[in-house]
């Protein structure tokens, strides 16, 4: 047995078989309160890569901050390899806000890699690429929909590095986006310091879903085992994950009362309506026609729409048919 290695995060020196919350100091609020981004850091007895997870990079994204306390109770990370940092809550601020963005109104998932001396999302972004990211071997970025806008389960990646895509298929959702990572994202720094990262996304802002909670949770088990960081199993996930080959957001073509005829998930084909929008008369409504065949992976819940408003996300696959399959095998494996 190969012992590990003790990790540093912050002033705070974790050695092998050690649990420790480091609290980096952040911007304090202007009461002169002190604030401090929270880092779970598990240090395994044994050798092995290092994970960073981290969640609610948007303040109200608030799934992954569930996942992520679920994550840390695992009886399995007693046998870890390796070490993982688990930083529930990255966006202190926005959190406290219930709000995606910073004070400066920044979005902290366009300000990596940061910098010590720029604006407050610079900051922030630098002290977790500095602390955090630059220390690991593999990313996990945990991420919901906007207020009002829910996302089905699904990954997105660079599938163009074979490291990365087979993270990818073992995480076990029914789709993966190729998805280049947008300039100033945490999974484009990640990218380019050389670690594989994977985004998921489920659910809304400011909301608790089981359903995208388990299959996160379970998503990073896997992938831990992937990576040797627990030990394997025999009994891998039903859930064989399809790649969406485009998406396109399918907006409103005016404004009014949207009256939805499809959900997340549903299998559409091209020129199927997808819902109507009436002016609140009722004299006039215009369909809402989908562009291609696929699956609605996005979805605005709001009744109400401006012309123009993004209301629907479809994936286009190879096979609409293979990807409506695995949609189903997830729904048995959990229960929705």
């Amino acid at each position: 047995m190969t012992a590990n290695e003790a990790i540093t995060i912050g002033d705070v020196e974790v050695r092998p078989g050690q649990r420790r919350v480091v609290e980096l100091p952040i911007a304090d609020l202007y009461t002169g309160t002190s604030l401090s981004m929270p880092v779970h850091v598990i240090c395994g007895r044994r050798a092995g890569p290092v994970l960073f997870v981290s969640a609610a990079i948007h303040g109200d994204e608030l799934n992954g901050v569930e996942i992520v306390r679920r994550l840390l109770k695992r009886k399995a990370l007693k046998s870890l390899r390796g070490s993982l940092l688990a930083v529930p809550v990255v966006n202190v601020h926005g959190f406290l806000l219930q709000s995606r963005y910073l004070p400066d109104r920044r979005d902290l998932n366009r300000s990596f890699p940061g910098s010590a001396k720029g604006s407050v999302a610079a900051r922030m972004a630098n002290v977790l690429v500095r602390q955090v990211v630059s220390k690991a071997d593999y990313g996990l970025d945990l991420h919901t929909g906007a207020i009002n806008r829910a996302n089905l389960p699904q990954i997105r990646a660079d599938l163009d590095d074979e490291r990365t895509r087979e993270l990818a298929t073992a995480f076990g959702v029914p789709v993966v986006v190729d998805a280049e990572a947008r300039d100033g994202s945490l999974r484009a720094c990640a990218q380019e310091l050389g670690l594989p990262t994977l985004t998921y996304e489920a659910g809304e802002a400011l909301r608790f879903d089981e359903v995208c909670i388990g299959a996160g949770l379970r998503g990073i088990v896997r992938v831990m085992r992937k990576i040797g960081m627990l030990p394997d199993v025999k009994t891998p996930s039903r859930v064989r994950p399809v790649v969406a080959n485009a998406t396109s957001w399918v907006r409103a073509p005016a404004s009014g009362i949207v009256s939805r005829d499809v959900d997340l998930g549903s299998r559409v084909v091209a020129g199927q309506r997808l819902a109507t929008i009436g002016d609140p008369l009722g004299d006039h409504e215009d369909p809402v026609i989908a562009p291609f065949d696929g699956i609605v992976i996005g979805r605005n819940s709001l009744p109400l729409a401006h012309e123009g408003d993004a209301l629907f996300n479809v994936a286009g696959f190879d096979s609409v048919a293979r990807a409506e399959d695995r949609l189903e095998e997830f729904a048995a494996e959990y229960g929705s």
